[in-house]
């Protein structure tokens, strides 16, 4: 491989945590970068005091987009949807030891996957989480 992954990058990627889908998540978010062609889905399970309880995700994309979506679900996991809003991309490349430069836009796609699902997670339960924007364009198919 031409670029340099950090070991975390890798294990992430080998080893993702919180694949797979989700039956009736409190939120859901698509989100897709159609330039690299990378697709993420980001499913939110959330209890009555805002918590999240479980994150899930599927990614249609390249290493470092599967290991941004894997780091993203772990840092949200036990945060209240406010909270999350800090789990920025800086924060998820960060946490995993750094990006190459070309693969930043990963966790940028990572941070609007999980800011998605806290807006479909608002908009279901009639919430205003302060500070949360509402997503450029969505893809969900459902």
């Amino acid at each position: 491989m031409a670029m340099d992954y950090s070991e975390k990058v890798i294990d992430h990627f080998t080893n993702p945590r919180n694949v797979g889908d989700m039956e009736n998540p409190s939120g859901c978010g698509t989100v897709g970068n159609a330039v690299c062609g990378d697709i993420m889905r980001v499913y939110l399970d959330i209890d009555e005091s805002h918590v999240i309880r479980d994150a899930k995700f599927k990614t249609f994309g390249c290493g470092a987009a599967i290991a941004t979506s894997s780091m993203a679900t772990v840092m949200v996991k036990g945060k209240t949807a406010q909270e999350a809003l800090e789990v920025t991309n800086r924060a998820v490349m960060e946490a995993l030891g750094g990006l190459p430069r070309a693969k930043v836009h990963c966790s940028l796609l990572a941070e609007e996957a999980i800011h998605a699902a806290l807006w479909d997670y608002a908009e279901k339960s009639g919430l205003t989480i302060e500070g949360l924007e509402k997503p450029k364009a969505d893809i969900n198919d459902d």
